[in-house]
């Protein structure tokens, strides 16, 4: 059988985005504000419920979606997330706001590197969720990673970057050189030392890395 029908089988499985998930899925599709792929977003909130995680931080918070959604899988959690464009942090506060979760998300605005400190202060995390600008996925790896708790999980998105993981000449120039660096941000995390990983190919790929 071949993957479209089984793809269109599972489609019909999934429960429909309730009323809060569908606006901001609208809004992000008429504003082209990337967001995570709906199977992704399904398997990141399955992990969160099974890991059962105290804090949570996110590096990339576009309008909120992920956040919120994160919230949704597991209410006892407290969420840290990050974002350096000012109207996204200013979307996102909203949204934050109007469903109820500002007590129990906090953005930090800022360049994610620059707010290590701030960070760190409300860590250590169980969880990591990379999802923010894609050639710096190594660094926001190598930078956050010292404050996951032992046997915690980074959760990285969009690791299969639409196939051109595999070949970067089908990418369009301006972005060949962001599939090339993704192809080596895969490769490090699949020979990284502490860390176990796999790749999952649903949405547009998620690296599921689980601290030795």
């Amino acid at each position: 059988m071949n993957n479209q029908r089984l793809t269109s089988y599972l489609t019909k499985l999934r429960k429909p985005s309730s009323g809060w998930q569908r606006k901001l899925e609208e809004l992000a599709e008429r504003d082209h504000v990337p967001i995570m792929e709906r199977e992704g977003i399904d398997l990141l909130k399955q992990l969160l419920r099974l890991k059962h995680p105290e804090r949570i931080l996110e590096i990339g918070t576009a309008i909120g979606y992920s956040a919120l959604q994160m919230s949704e899988a597991v209410p006892g959690a407290s969420i840290v997330t990050i974002e350096r464009d000012t109207a996204m942090i200013e979307q996102a506060n909203q949204h934050f706001k109007q469903y109820d979760q500002e007590k129990k998300i906090t953005l930090i605005p800022g360049d994610a590197f620059d707010s290590f400190e701030a960070v760190e202060e409300k860590g250590p995390y169980d969880v990591i969720f990379i999802d923010a600008a894609k050639g710096q996925y190594k660094r926001f790896f190598e930078k956050f990673s010292p404050l996951l708790m032992e046997q915690g999980i980074i959760i990285t998105d969009n690791i299969l970057f639409h196939g051109y993981v595999v070949d970067s000449s089908l990418a369009v120039k301006r972005l060949r050189k962001l599939a090339e660096k993704i192809d080596h941000y895969n490769h490090w995390l699949s020979n990284h030392s502490d860390y176990l990983t796999e790749f999952i190919p649903m949405g547009d790929g998620i690296a599921v890395s689980i601290k030795k």
